[in-house]
Parts: structure tokens; C-alpha cells; sequence
């Protein structure tokens, strides 16, 4: 047997990645009509949503691991076939009561591509190169959520609420046929055993570093600001600015595409500059958004642009630096790549939760100020993270 893991299809890799994302939010346009398929309250249906997010922050507990034990790629595929399964639950569902556990299900299998899409690239290649190839596959995570919404509104309209589940049951064949076919195995060095005790073991090792904490705390601060923006921007804009909903679409592909650029970015200079450099770039041109939104917030201006153009640039330095810290946290002990990737993605979902909930407390009636505060919070912390990580170079 080879020592040197073969490459899959990169591709696969991102699709993979898209599903959970994907599934997500195709389906929100959906809620407000589904109260009266089900006969029920629009907060019962919320639960859909909550408990979707609930179910991906658990269940990257338990990828990692079982992929470090049993192997990526069945690890993947049970995933992926559990996605196909749930989503098919749900676009039949019988009940309301049905259609919530389909959507964990859903969640469950869906967060199998989002965590070993990241521990197989780091299989695959070495740290610095490992980062130009993980902004490939996490761009997946940036464009699936944007068109996501849209799709899903033209689907409600032109087919019904079923098809919302349908189509991401289809892409979900079709990645799970291609990787069947065409994934080989790439953990080539399984740990040998597997129980609770181990897996504890994993994640104690893996928080006893400072190095990780520091690399996934970034990408966890990142995604927080992000969370922070969604709890907040939808509310300034359509409730304090009246704008339309449809508005707010259209300026948030800026910060899709402000994220998009960065991930294009540290794919062609990662390996070049290498993972710490890039993760200072993209802190620093996280916190100049940052500043911005709040200095315009205390210069008395308040809006639209003033919301998205400051997250957009926000959103390039992430782009430019979540990469990075990712492939930094899963290569601190390549040997738990896959408990690495499902630890830090549980923390950051953690803290995004975190962030929407301070944020939806502190929202007041007039401005952005507990959004761009959170925002700029998160730039602050991500820099004291890394911070951290550099630090620990001579763990």
C-alpha cells in the first residue's frame, strides 16, 4: 500500500461541503406557508431551523473521531446517505413532529461533507497547501447559503414546499454516486480503537493545546461576526431603515462576494505566504471593516451602506484568514485531523449561537450599534487568538 494518500476529485469535496449549507436555507421561504400545511405556529416551524443548528454543532463531535477510527471516506458516505434519507423524510413528512426529526437527520448527514471535506484535504496535502485547497472547499460554504434562499423561493413558487427537499436529496445522490466511484481512502494511519474515553481523550488533547485554541478560536471569532450580522443586519434594514426584504438580498451579495474574494485570494497566496501570515492579513482587513462600522455608527450615520459595505470588508478578511485557521487547528496533530475539524466546528456554531443571541438582547430601536460592536468584538478577539497560536510554535 502506497504511504501517500491519492487525491480525490476536489469537486466532490465541495459539493459535499454545500449540502448541509445548502440545506439549511433553501427551505426558510417555505416556513410561513408551512404553518398552515401543519396546522401549527410559526414558532414550532422555527424549531426546523433551531434544531437544524442544534444537530450540525452535535454531530461534528462525533465525525472527527469516528473518520480518525473507521476511515473518511465510509464515514462520509454514511453521512451523505443519511442526508439523502432525511431529506426525503422531509419532503414526505406526515406531520410537524416528523418534519422536525427529518430535519436533524438531515443536519446530521448534511455535516458530514463540512467536516471531513477539511480532514481529508489535510490528508491529502501539507499545511500551507492544505489552506489554498480548504478556501476552494469552504467557498462552498459561502455560496450555497447565498443562492440557497433564492433557489428556494423559486422552487415554493414554482413546484411547492416539497421540492425544497427534493432537490438537495438529488445533489445529495449525486455526490454520494461520484463518491462512492471515485473517493479512496486517505486516512492511512487509523487510530486503532475507538470508545468514549478515547474520544475524550482526542478532545482533551486537543484543548490542553494552545496552539489549536488559538487557531480554531480565529476561525470561531470569524464566524461569530458573521452570526452577529445575521442576527442583527436583517432587523436594521428592514424594521429601523424600512427597506425592503428584497433590498436586503440584493446588498448581501456583497458580503458573499466580499467572503468569495477572500477565500479566491488565500487560495492563490496560502502556499506562498504560508498560514500565518495570511491569518494576520485577513485579521487586519477584518478589523479596518470593523472600525469602519462602528466609526460610521458614531458619526451618526446609519444606513444601508453603512451596514454591508463595513461587513463586506469584514467578510474579505475572513475569507483570507478562516482558511488559514482552519488548516492551522487540523494540522496541529495530523494523526486527530478528523476530531480536530469536528471540535473546532462545534465551536464555532457555539459561538456564533453565542454572538446572534447577544446581539438580538442588546438590538435597540434606532441603529446598529450592538451588531457593529459585536462585529468589532469579534475582530478584536480573533487577533488575540492568533495571538495565542503563535505562541505555541514550540509546542
Amino acid at each position: 500500500m502506497s504511504d501517500k494518500p491519492i487525491s480525490p476529485p476536489i469537486w466532490i469535496l465541495v459539493v459535499a461541503t454545500a449540502t448541509g449549507p445548502l440545506a439549511l436555507n433553501i427551505f426558510v421561504p417555505s416556513m410561513p406557508g408551512l404553518t398552515r400545511v401543519f396546522g401549527t405556529d410559526y414558532a414550532t416551524i422555527q424549531l426546523t431551523l433551531t434544531l437544524y443548528l442544534a444537530g450540525v454543532a452535535v454531530a461534528q463531535l462525533a465525525y472527527g473521531p469516528l473518520s480518525d477510527r473507521f476511515g473518511r471516506r465510509p464515514a462520509l458516505l454514511t453521512g451523505l446517505a443519511i442526508y439523502v434519507a432525511a431529506s426525503l423524510m422531509c419532503a414526505f413528512a406526515w406531520s410537524v413532529e416528523a418534519l422536525i426529526a427529518g430535519r436533524v437527520l438531515q443536519a446530521v448527514g448534511g455535516c458530514a461533507g463540512m467536516v471531513l471535506g477539511r480532514a481529508i484535504v489535510r490528508d491529502v496535502f501539507e499545511r500551507d497547501r492544505a489552506a489554498s485547497v480548504i478556501a476552494l472547499v469552504t467557498m462552498a460554504m459561502a455560496v450555497a447559503p447565498a443562492i440557497a434562499p433564492a433557489l428556494g423561493g423559486l422552487l415554493e413558487a414554482s413546484f411547492g414546499w416539497h421540492s425544497t427537499f427534493l432537490v438537495p436529496m438529488a445533489l445529495g445522490l449525486v455526490v454520494l454516486a461520484a463518491a462512492i466511484s471515485r473517493l479512496n481512502e486517505t486516512n492511512l494511519t487509523p487510530i486503532p480503537r475507538i470508545d468514549l474515553l478515547s474520544m475524550l481523550r482526542s478532545y482533551g488533547e486537543l484543548l490542553r493545546s494552545r496552539a489549536f485554541l488559538g487557531y480554531a478560536g480565529n476561525t470561531a471569532m470569524s464566524v461569530g461576526a458573521f452570526f452577529a450580522f445575521l442576527a442583527g443586519g436583517p432587523y436594521v434594514v428592514i424594521e429601523i431603515l424600512h427597506k425592503d426584504p428584497s433590498e436586503y438580498g440584493l446588498y448581501f451579495v456583497l458580503i458573499s462576494g466580499g467572503y468569495m474574494t477572500g477565500n479566491f485570494l488565500a487560495s492563490r497566496l496560502s502556499q506562498r505566504l504560508g498560514v500565518d501570515r495570511m491569518i494576520a492579513l485577513g485579521i487586519g482587513v477584518s478589523t479596518l471593516g470593523g472600525l469602519a462600522g462602528v466609526g460610521l455608527l458614531l458619526a451618526g450615520i446609519v444606513t444601508t451602506a453603512s451596514v454591508f459595505v463595513p461587513m463586506m470588508l469584514v467578510a474579505v478578511g475572513n475569507g483570507l484568514s478562516q482558511p488559514n485557521g482552519i488548516a492551522g487547528a487540523i494540522s496541529v496533530n495530523p494523526r486527530i485531523a478528523g476530531a480536530a475539524s469536528g471540535l473546532m466546528g462545534f465551536g464555532q456554531m457555539a459561538v456564533g449561537a453565542v454572538f446572534t443571541v447577544v446581539v438580538g438582547v442588546l438590538q435597540n430601536q434606532t441603529d446598529h450599534g450592538a451588531m457593529a460592536g459585536m462585529i468589532l468584538f469579534a475582530c478584536v478577539g480573533s487577533y488575540l487568538c492568533y495571538l495565542l497560536a503563535r505562541t505555541a510554535r514550540t509546542e
